[in-house]
C-alpha cells in the first residue's frame, strides 16, 4: 500500500490529507515526509496536504452545520463527550480553538463543533487552514533538518 501511495507523490497525498482529516483515522505526516526525502518541493507539498486536510475539516464542518445525530456519532464515531469535550474549548477559547483543529482525538469533532455553532464559513477556514498549514510546515522543517543532520 505505501509503494501506491508514494508511486502517484502528491495526489496521493492530497487524498490521504484530506480522508485524515474526515470519517477515515488516517494520518498523512508520513507520506509527506517520505515524499520531501524523495526530493519533492516543500512548499508545493505542503500546499498539498494543507489544502486536501483544510478541505477534509469542511466535510465536518459542513455535518455540523446540518448532519444529524446518527450520522455525526455513527458515521464519524464522535461521541457526545467528544462534542461536549469540543464545545468546552469553544467557550474557553472561542473561535480561535479552531487553530487546534489539526490534533488528534479534538480536531474532528472542534470542526463538528463549529458547524453545529454556525461559526463563519470564512473565518472558519481561515483558522483551521493556518493551524494545519503550521502543523504541516513544521513536519517539513523537521524531516528535511533531520535529512541534513543524517
Amino acid at each position: 500500500m505505501p509503494e501506491l501511495l508514494t508511486e502517484h507523490g502528491l495526489l496521493s497525498l492530497f487524498l490521504l490529507s484530506l480522508c485524515a482529516s474526515t470519517l477515515i483515522p488516517l494520518g498523512s505526516e508520513w507520506l509527506l515526509v517520505t515524499l520531501l526525502l524523495g526530493g519533492s518541493d516543500p512548499l508545493t507539498a505542503v500546499t498539498v496536504a494543507s489544502v486536501g486536510n483544510s478541505l477534509g475539516a469542511v466535510t465536518s464542518y459542513l455535518i455540523g452545520l446540518g448532519g444529524s445525530r446518527w450520522l455525526i456519532e455513527r458515521l464519524l464515531r464522535i461521541n457526545p463527550q467528544q462534542q461536549q469535550r469540543a464545545q468546552n474549548w469553544f467557550t474557553r477559547y472561542g473561535r480561535w480553538a479552531l487553530l487546534f483543529s489539526w490534533l488528534p482525538i479534538v480536531g474532528d469533532p472542534l470542526c463538528l463543533v463549529a458547524g453545529m455553532l454556525r461559526q463563519r464559513f470564512h473565518t472558519f477556514i481561515l483558522l483551521v487552514s493556518i493551524g494545519k498549514t503550521a502543523r504541516y510546515t513544521i513536519v517539513a522543517i523537521l524531516a528535511l533538518s533531520s535529512q541534513t543532520l543524517l
